[in-house]
């Protein structure tokens, strides 16, 4: 358990990239998956896995989605969701501390310590690699142009071409 706890989750080495990129692949041919669950109270995957079906549009979302060149390159759109530090580290307290029985010491030692400057070195570098930047987190414009440029996907796989 201490090991487990002294890994860097915040580091893109964490990440299982591979299988990931596996899942994509099976994902856009039409086939389900069995996506992993994370268990963090005992940072470890769960026995249990997702069952993620295939849909005409596919969504990754993650602080590092954008960090994997060969998952870039998987997707039609890539965004960029950037948000005030102040916010992350709020939502960042609330999460760990009720979901994941956490204490407020330790979420802002692990705070300053891993995730701040993981997220300087990794994840603010990957907005130059996004189609759109999307200011100041979800807002109604950003969901309304998702479900735009869902459309426009969905009506052109329906005529069997490919978005540009």
């Amino acid at each position: 358990m201490a090991e487990r706890e002294a890994i860097n989750y915040d580091h893109p080495d964490a990440f299982d990239w591979e299988l990931l990129r596996d899942h994509l692949v099976e994902l856009c041919k039409g086939r389900a998956v069995e996506m992993p669950a994370y268990d963090f109270t005992v940072h470890h995957r769960a026995d249990e896995t997702t069952t993620v079906e295939p849909g005409e549009v596919v969504v990754v979302e993650g602080i590092l989605t954008l960090h994997d060149p060969a998952v870039r390159e998987m997707l039609d759109l890539k965004l960029y969701v950037e948000t005030d530090a102040d916010v992350r580290i709020v939502r960042r307290i609330r999460r760990d501390v009720t979901e994941r029985d956490r204490k407020l010491e330790s979420v802002v030692s692990q705070y300053l310590s891993t995730v701040k400057p993981m997220h300087e070195r990794f994840v603010a570098p990957t907005k130059r690699e996004a189609d759109l930047t999307i200011p100041g987190g979800a807002n109604d414009t950003a969901v309304d142009l998702l479900v735009g440029f869902c459309r426009l996907v969905r009506g052109v796989v329906a005529s069997g071409e490919r978005p540009a």
